[in-house]
């Protein structure tokens, strides 16, 4: 079990580090390429894109052909893209290769994290889901460190060794045991688990924490930048609300196995929803920073139970938890595109305000939903 632990966290930390090893390297393709905004733009959302696109097609392998084919494949997509990403010379080549990996990346997060929890015990899921996205959140802050050396050094040694990596993950894989498909037509579990509100609530709290962090990321470096806060103070804070969310992770998650899933939904939802009300309001570079580590805080406290419920809702419906963790690869990317494009053209429209206060209310909204839920699952008195 420790063995798989290990090999799962090593396979998302490095997925997660090559997805944010580019936002430092975009000045350098910008000018190589001569890139506008928009297409840095179309370079930092192919990710997302082939995440999305790999969402439901990476769970019905994982159901159909099993997890452990499903995150060999994962590997040899993101042995190859790292693989163009140190020789193309067009960009192009570029954007296909991050499609790519966010098509890997799905394919890995969904049998990874299969494969884990069907080799867990149930009282264990959420810390270990936790655990393993606190190993993702790690991959995060290393990335900008991988993208730095990639321009020191050179795109070809760095993310050539990239390459290497995913073929020594894929030889440990291939090593460790697997589990067998279970599901032998997936698509209608999928259809029938969506009739379900327990797989439902499940999703939408995971895509809610993904809209929430998509606006912050836009509006919230705007912001400070807008306040004379450098580029690397900005980077700085990302740095910090990245650690932080990195050791609540697994936190949440074991406090979901001890508690019940809801409690720290519950806490999560009302720090969300008090701080979407504070976001816009400070005037200094400072404070604002402290609001967004905050901000991030309650929902670094929302993943792993919104992820280990979903995982829950799907083993009672039937379903396969390769297709569970798809629908987490799903929630995340639709979130994640939603709250990045949609809450900065709205505040592009309006003010900052205006999508903090409409996260706000539906964050509140949410938390009344799991509050009814809470008290349905209460048994009767007496």
């Amino acid at each position: 079990m420790r063995g798989l632990f290990l090999l799962v966290a090593a396979v998302v930390l490095v997925d997660t580090m090559f997805f944010a090893a580019v936002a430092p390297l975009l000045p350098h393709y910008a000018d190589q390429f001569e890139l506008s905004k928009t297409g840095a733009g179309v370079l930092t959302a192919a990710y997302p894109a082939g995440t999305f696109a790999g969402a439901l097609p990476s769970g019905w392998l994982a159901a159909r052909w099993g997890v452990k084919p499903t995150l060999l494949l994962g590997l040899s997509m993101l042995g190859t893209s790292s693989l163009v990403f140190a020789f193309a010379q067009h960009i192009l080549l570029l954007d296909a290769a991050r499609f790519v990996q966010g098509f890997g990346g799905a394919c890995m997060w969904a049998a990874g994290m299969a494969w884990l929890v069907s080799a867990s015990p149930p009282e264990r899921r959420g810390e270990l889901i936790g655990s393993a996205l606190g190993a993702a959140i790690v991959g995060v802050l290393l990335g900008p460190v991988l993208g730095g050396a990639a321009s020191v050094l050179s795109p070809e040694v760095v993310f050539g060794a990239v390459a290497v990596v995913a073929a020594a993950l894929a030889a440990w894989a291939w090593t460790m045991r697997g589990v067998a498909p279970e599901d032998a037509n997936p698509l209608a579990a999928l259809r029938s688990a969506f009739r379900r509100p327990a797989v439902l609530a499940g999703f939408w709290l995971f895509t809610l924490p993904a809209v929430f962090a998509g606006v912050i990321e836009v509006l919230a470096p705007l912001r400070l930048d807008e306040l004379g806060a450098s580029g690397a103070a900005i980077g700085a804070v990302f740095l910090i609300t990245a650690a932080v969310e990195a050791a609540l992770s697994p936190v949440a998650g074991r406090a979901s196995d001890r508690r019940g899933r809801l409690a720290p939904i519950r806490a999560g939802l009302i720090g969300a929803a008090i701080m979407a009300m504070l976001l816009p309001l400070p005037a200094t570079a400072v404070l604002v920073a402290g609001a967004v580590l905050l901000a991030i805080a309650a929902l670094g406290v929302l993943w792993a139970p919104a992820m280990a419920m979903l995982s829950d809702a799907a083993e009672a419906s039937g379903l396969d938890q390769g297709l569970a963790f798809a629908l987490s690869n799903l929630a995340w990317a639709v979130g994640h595109l939603v709250g990045a494009g949609g809450g900065g053209a709205l505040a592009e429209a309006t003010a900052d305000a205006v999508p903090y206060a409409l996260l706000g209310a539906i964050c509140a909204a949410t938390l009344a939903g799991v509050m009814r839920l809470g008290r349905e699952r209460m048994p009767a008195a007496g």
